[in-house]
This record gives C-alpha cells, structure tokens and sequence, in this order.
C-alpha cells in the first residue's frame, strides 16, 4: 500500500497536468468556434437539402458528393452515424452513397478536423480530411459495383418517394453566417505572420505576485492559461443557466454566457510574452473581434429568435454530450501517457512500416474512442514515438472501425457487406498512412 499511493497519486497528477495543459491552450480557437459551427449547421442547414441528393434516381456525380458532403455538414459522431446511415439506406439511398455518408460523416466531423489541425498539426488535420473524402467516395463506388446485383433488386422494390424528393431552400443569411463562422475559426487557427506577429504589447494592470506566479509554473500554467481556465468555468455557470431552458426564451444569463464566449475567444488571440505580465497585440486579436461583431449583428438582424433559440440548443447540446468526454480523454490520455513504456509503442509503430500502419488501424479498432477523445489519445501516441504515418492511420481507422459499429452494421448490412466494408477501410487506411510517412519523410 505505500507503494501504491505514490504511483497513483503520480499518475492522478499526471492526468491532471494534462488537463490543465489542454484547457490552456490556445486550441479554444479551434474548439469553441467548431462547437458553434456544429450546431448552426444541425439547426439552421435543412438536412432535406443535403439528403435529397441521395437517393437511386440522383446521378453518381450528384449523390456521391452529396453523400460526402452531407456527412461533413451534420456534424455526426461516430456513433450517432450508425442510425441515420440505417435510416437513409432503408428510406431509399443507394448502398454506394449511403456508405460514403456511413465513412465520411465521423472522420471529418468538424470539431474533430480542428483538434486535430491544433494538437497535432495541419499536415495530419489535411490529410485527414483529404483522405476521408476520397476514401469515403472510393470505398462506396466499390460498394455499390461488388453488390451490384442485390442493389438492383432492392431498388426496384423501394418506394420511389421519401425524404430524398422533398426539397429545401436555404436562405442567403444562413450562408453568410456560415462563412463568418468558419472564418472566425480560420483566423483562429492559421499561422501566417498577419495574424500571429505582434504589432503592439499591452502591460496587464497588475503585479506579479510571487507566489501565485510559483503556483501556476508550477501547474505549468501562464497567466493567460489560467484566464483561459477560469473563463471555461465561468461559461460552464452561465451557460447552464442561460442555455438549459433556451427554450422558455433569453434571458441575462443567455446573453451573459454569448459575452463570455466571444470573450473567451479575444482572450486567446493575443500572443503571451514568456516570463511578463504582457501581450503581444496581433492581427488575430482584431480579425476575431471585426468577426464577433460582424455575427452579432447579422444574428441580431437577420435571423429570427427561433432560429437563434435552435443554434443556440444545439450547440449546448454538442457540448454536453462530447466535451465531458473529451476532458476525462484527456486526462486518462495524461494518465495512460505515464503507463505505457513508450518503447513498446516505438517497437510497433515507430518506424513507417506496412505493418507498422496496419498496428495503427488495429489500434483504432480496439482502442475505440467517442468524437474528439481520439485526439488527445493520438497526441498521447505522438509523445510516445509513434511515426506519423501511423498515426494518419489510427485517425483514419478510429472513427470508423470498432467492434461495436462493426456488431451494429452487421445487423444493418449483413456479414457479407460488413466484412468488405471493413477491410476496405483497413487496406486503405494502412496504405494511406505508409504513403503519407513517406512523404513527410522526404
């Protein structure tokens, strides 16, 4: 037992520091706006609009763009895919769009595509993205041509209307909010000298207090970190307050917690100078600002209380159900980081070796995560010594291949389809993975 404690108190302290690390960076850039952007586009993007595209009568060069498409805008997780790839294959889809929608929709889920540019660098976030698309979109024409047959028998005794014959409009405001948004978190993210150097510095109105300043170097904490953390907790009050019940109407604590996200987001753009109480002044901090009051205008004047009341449910929706799990990946990620010797994942995917790669997707298969966690659980691989290359792998493999979706879709498939599904994926993930080590490499 006096053994034990120490270890465990380590490893709880390890899973912390992870934690407050993760909370402290800057890649509440990428998140915050992510989870914004997925609930605008589950509220306010008619799902018919993209739906309708997929069914047995839209041409291939329609409904396999559509399907992809779709996929990225709904913003699913991996396992909220599985019931709606269920319900758009049985209402009519082809087995070759609706497998792309089953593929692309968790692997370039918005908020996941971010994380992954911000923890673990753009290369890998493009690529990602990249290949989920072309693979989606491959792995479906193949589909369709391997069971061709079976597919023109069920087509024939499908009903020929449903979703996929209604259509939708979107309105012009919803696409010009969207563009805002998803500049909002491009400027964010990028890292070009326009936005990121500093032009001006600005003195914080206090003074250092030698212990405090001890504490947080201790914590591995800047005092814009430790800003960061406390302005989470401080939308997590204001939000359960502001955004449980939306549904009665706004109130002061609706739009206090909307002050303290886009505070939040203005506290992070600026550059924190090493070992001062200043900040570097960049293009970022007023890029983000013109942005924030560009959408509170266009939110205040062209669009309805409904419209805002859904957005705003949704994205506090998206929040609950994946940031939890994200905060307990994370820490066990710091946890886990301190348990595994990292000569063991150096001897299986250190180098970018076929076999190396095919160990990635393997460990996406059994080391399965929700949205998001797989992330930090990558960068905890990363840490470790695993080689990129592999790494593209697991993150192509992860969303898509776990023994539970592979029990769910053998009941909706069948073990014939589900069986080419799942090594068509493994085969491509695994070369996608050696190809990109080796370009990486070069």
């Amino acid at each position: 037992m006096a053994t034990i404690l120490p270890t465990l108190l380590e490893l709880l302290r390890a899973g912390w520091l992870s934690l407050l690390d993760y909370l402290a960076a800057h890649v509440l850039l990428c998140l915050v706006p992510a989870f914004l952007i997925a609930g605008f586009l589950s509220a306010l993007l008619p799902k018919e609009a993209i739906t309708r595209y997929l069914g047995p009568r839209a041409s291939k060069w329609i409904s396999y763009p559509a399907a992809a498409f779709g996929g990225f805008v709904l913003a699913v997780c991996s396992c909220t895919i599985l019931p709606l790839f269920a319900g758009i294959w049985k209402r009519g889809a082809g087995l070759g769009p609706a497998v792309t929608f089953l593929f692309v929709g968790p692997a370039i889920n918005i908020l996941a595509i971010t994380y992954t540019g911000a923890a673990i660098g753009f290369d890998v976030a493009f690529a990602r993205l990249v290949l989920s698309i072309a693979f989606g979109i491959l792995i479906g024409l193949i589909m369709a041509w391997v069971f061709r047959r079976e597919e023109a028998e069920r087509s024939k005794e499908m009903q020929k209307n449903g979703v996929f014959d209604q259509t939708a409009r979107v309105r012009p405001a919803v696409w010009a909010m969207l563009v805002l948004l998803v500049l909002v978190l491009v400027a964010g993210t990028l890292q070009v000298d326009p936005l990121t150097k500093p032009f001006a510095e600005l003195r914080l109105p206090f003074a250092a207090d030698g212990g405090l300043m001890a504490g947080l170097s201790a914590a591995g904490l800047s005092v814009q970190g430790a800003a960061l953390i406390l302005m989470l907790v401080l939308i997590g009050l204001l939000a359960w307050k502001g955004f449980e019940k939306i549904d009665s109407g706004f109130s002061g604590w609706t739009l206090a917690a909307l002050i303290a996200i886009a505070l939040t987001i203005l506290i992070a753009a600026p550059i924190e100078k090493a070992g001062s109480l200043a900040l570097g002044l960049n293009g970022r901090l007023i890029a983000e600002f013109l942005l924030l009051a560009a959408i509170a205008w266009l939110g205040a004047t062209r669009f309805s209380r409904d419209d805002l009341t859904g957005w705003i449910w949704e994205s506090w929706k998206f929040v609950k159900q994946i940031f939890p799990l994200l905060i307990v990946g994370v820490f066990l990620a710091g946890v886990v980081k301190n348990i595994i010797p990292a000569q063991w994942v150096q001897s299986l995917a250190g180098q970018n070796t076929l076999l190396a790669n095919f160990v990635g997707v393997v460990f996406g298969v059994f080391m399965y995560f929700p949205t998001l966690v797989e992330v930090p659980i990558a960068k905890m691989f990363l840490d470790l010594g695993m080689a990129r290359g592999p790494l593209l792998a697991y993150l192509l493999a992860d969303p898509e291949l776990s023994l539970q979706s592979i029990l769910v879709l053998n009941k909706i498939m069948g073990r014939k389809k589900v069986v080419v599904y799942v090594g068509l994926v493994a085969v491509l993930a695994t070369l996608a993975g050696w190809l990109f080590g080796l370009i990486v490499a070069a």
